[in-house]
């Protein structure tokens, strides 16, 4: 791993065509010793993309993007491999895995759609949200540890609540040091941040991971901000839901899913 807090380096380095090793910048909040999972989300979009254009695959969109966290995501060196799994011009699904010593430690499958132009019908997303240069910083280091919280630039919008929190994202490091990033991936790379954002209970007594993140999108992001409209509820018998619906400083881009598994740490 690369020890580095440089803001004009990244959260991964690149090895080799498809290899990288994480920086400090990426330590997670549960565990220091293992990497948040947000910038690995936008670092396997990002490899989807170049995997799709050093192919000559359609110029499609990403209209939905689904991560299953197989387990610890370890601060070591991984590869990241892309398959499409259903070519074709107008509709295309492709899956990525990420490895570590030979192990799965998340497998994502994304939907690429042709562009059309349905500017006529476009309606039916929620009001956007005040602008990120209107609202206060936020530290979100006073509620959670590791590099990857640490490097971030939040901002509340209005007062954060138990399980109800609106903010604002963005980042100033790279995704990929030396390496220009779309706005899609720098974007995604900052959305599973939602689940730190509307905490329902002190993270010191109860521990709520996510296991997976599905983001549909009706709109491609821009801009360096994500926005999170963020709900949490907590089940009953263990399992609880992150509800997130998506925005740029533009307005809604679409929606986020969490499912989490919430265990006390005190019992």
């Amino acid at each position: 791993m690369t020890d580095t807090t440089d803001p004009a380096a990244g959260y991964f380095e690149r090895l080799g065509a498809h290899s990288f090793t994480p920086t400090a910048d990426t330590s997670g909040a549960w565990h220091s010793d293992e990497q948040h999972f947000s910038p690995l989300g936008g670092l396997i979009v990002h490899e989807i993309e170049q995997v799709r254009a050093a192919e000559g695959r359609p110029d499609l969109l990403l209209s939905r993007i689904s991560f299953d966290i197989l387990g610890k995501i370890d601060l070591n060196d991984f590869d990241v491999h892309v398959e499409t799994l259903r070519p074709g011009r107008t509709i295309e699904l492709v899956e990525a895995t990420a490895v570590i010593a030979g192990r799965a430690v998340v497998r994502a499958r994304a939907w690429f759609l042709a562009a059309q132009d349905t500017g006529t019908v476009a309606g039916g997303a929620p009001d956007p949200l005040p602008a990120p240069e209107s609202v206060q910083p936020w530290p979100l280091s006073d509620l959670w540890p590791g590099g990857f919280i640490a490097s971030v630039d939040a901002r509340a919008v209005g007062t954060p609540q138990p399980g109800r929190t609106t903010a604002w994202i963005s980042t100033p490091l790279d995704l990929v040091a030396g390496e220009s990033a779309s706005p899609l991936a720098s974007y995604v790379a900052l959305v599973d941040t939602a689940n730190g954002i509307a905490v329902r209970q002190d993270p010191t007594e109860w521990m709520f991971p996510n296991v997976d993140l599905t983001i549909h999108l009706h709109r491609q992001p821009e801009g360096r901000w994500t926005g999170l409209d963020t709900n949490v509820v907590f089940g009953s018998d263990g399992t609880g839901l992150t509800s997130t619906v998506l925005h740029d400083t533009g307005g809604p881009v679409g929606r986020a899913e969490q499912i989490l598994s919430v265990r006390s740490l005190t019992q």
